[in-house]
């Protein structure tokens, strides 16, 4: 669970980190209702207070008089020790009385009476919550308007904004832990198939390559069935391998068999002509059977994917040149004429010079076993190709697939291993290039082309 990066971890931050702004919105949200609730509150009780000042005017002396009741301030005087202001202004704003001259209603005198108005102000220093409540007296042979100015400080507002506030914290906090909890459990659960199919992994025997059988969830179903499938193809590469295993050791064994048993022969005679004829015999079996062990190597070797080196840009002619003088003093030995055909420009692909280089040895030496009198190696422009013709028996066309399996010779009693074509397919395939066999261009013998599909221009 530790490892960074998990399938844990992710899932954890995925579905807690929503959580987390679910939570921090759900806080503001009750923070801002605790506050509209805690002034809801509070305005109402300022509207009651202007409601009860109001109602204590009366006109005497032709002014208005005003007789405070107290109760009518101590309504808004909280726990908090808040600071409650009044004052009484004619309809002419004209102060008239009160313990502050508090700033009057910003609407004009175009506003109709009996409203009550609220807003924040700035007095003094102190931040006030104010009603003004315009209205006026309701008599028979008067009708004076006038205005009741309340304020307080808000100190009980903030103070009945923590407490709701609080209260909803506690259940938020309770569904927040619940809500992670839950998100634990459900990740926990969620990867337990997970886990049990690690399990299986691990526990199985690392020789065996049967199928997984293991009852999960449709996701990881598909990643089982992923899984077989990949182990149904190790199940054929392995057989492969010892099919191959078997047929190269049975290749190995018979020239050596051969080599012990014409030593053993020789070391029974006398005679030095029979023992030159053994030991030249000998160094021929050994040539094949060193040959036949490079081709084996050159096989593994294609067959490993991570033993390939990266693609590098080569010219083919000098590929084919290059090919051409290596086997130039075996031809000329044998009295096989071998040339090569090359371009008038570089034709550029991207590959690997060593197995092109083989490929075009192996290609010349079955021409050069099979009995050619004269091979050609030639490179070819549109699409880039590279192309080994000789005049020899070539293969019939149903062959023509078979020769490509490992071991198949097309002809029995031909000195070889059976490996050249094989061998010139798997570097075919290393290239993304098609191996096509077809006679030669006069009829007689084989034309075999490497055509790369991916050539630079």
């Amino acid at each position: 669970m530790s490892d960074q990066g998990s399938l844990y971890r992710r899932l954890l931050a995925w579905l807690l980190l929503p959580l987390l702004v679910l939570g921090t919105l759900m806080l503001v949200l009750a923070y801002l209702d605790a506050r509209r609730t805690a002034d809801r509150a509070f305005d109402r009780l300022l509207e009651a207070a202007t409601l009860a000042i109001a109602e204590q005017v009366q006109w005497q002396n032709e002014r208005l008089w005003l007789d405070l009741p107290p109760a009518a301030l101590e309504m808004l005087a909280t726990s908090a020790e808040e600071r409650v202001f009044y004052a009484l202004v004619d309809g002419d704003g004209h102060f008239i009385t009160g313990n502050a001259r508090l700033p009057g209603d910003p609407r004009g005198d175009s506003e109709a009476v009996d409203t009550l108005h609220y807003r924040n102000v700035e007095w003094r220093d102190l931040a006030l919550r104010q009603g003004v409540r315009r209205t006026r007296l309701e008599d028979w042979s008067l009708r004076e308007r006038f205005e009741v100015r309340v304020a307080h400080t808000r100190e009980g507002r903030r103070a009945l904004t923590l407490t709701l506030f609080r209260g909803n914290l506690a259940y938020i906090a309770a569904m927040a832990g619940l809500a992670v909890i839950v998100v634990l459990l459900a990740v926990r659960s969620a990867l337990a198939p997970l886990t049990r199919l690690r399990r299986a992994i691990r526990a199985r025997d690392p020789r065996t390559l049967a199928p997984l059988e293991l009852p999960l969830p449709r996701e990881l179903a598909e990643l089982r069935e992923t899984l077989n499938e990949l182990l149904a193809r190790m199940r054929r590469v392995r057989a492969n391998q010892e099919r191959f295993i078997g047929d190269a050791s049975h290749q190995l064994r018979t020239p050596l068999a051969g080599l012990s048993a014409r030593a053993e022969l020789a070391l029974r005679q006398d005679d030095p002509r029979t023992w030159h004829d053994a030991l030249r015999a000998m160094q021929s079996t050994s040539a094949s059977t060193a040959r036949l062990a490079v081709q084996l190597l050159s096989l593994t070797r294609l067959n490993n994917p991570e033993a390939t080196p990266e693609l590098q840009p080569l010219d083919l002619n000098e590929i084919a040149r290059t090919a051409t003088r290596s086997a130039l003093s075996v031809c000329h030995r044998d009295g096989i004429d071998i040339g090569v055909e090359t371009t008038d420009r570089p034709i550029m692909i991207d590959g690997i010079d060593w197995q092109l280089e083989e490929a075009l040895s192996n290609l010349i030496d079955n021409a050069r076993r099979y009995g050619a009198g004269r091979i050609t190696v030639r490179v070819l422009d549109a699409p880039a190709s590279l192309e080994v013709e000789d005049d020899g028996p070539g293969i019939p066309a149903e062959q023509r697939l078979m020769v490509l399996r490992p071991f198949y010779r097309g002809r029995d009693g031909v000195e070889g291993s059976g490996l050249g074509l094989a061998i010139v397919d798997g570097i075919a395939r290393t290239h993304r290039a098609r191996l096509l066999l077809n006679d030669a261009r006069d009829g007689k013998g084989l034309r075999v082309t490497l055509r790369f599909l991916g050539d630079r221009r």
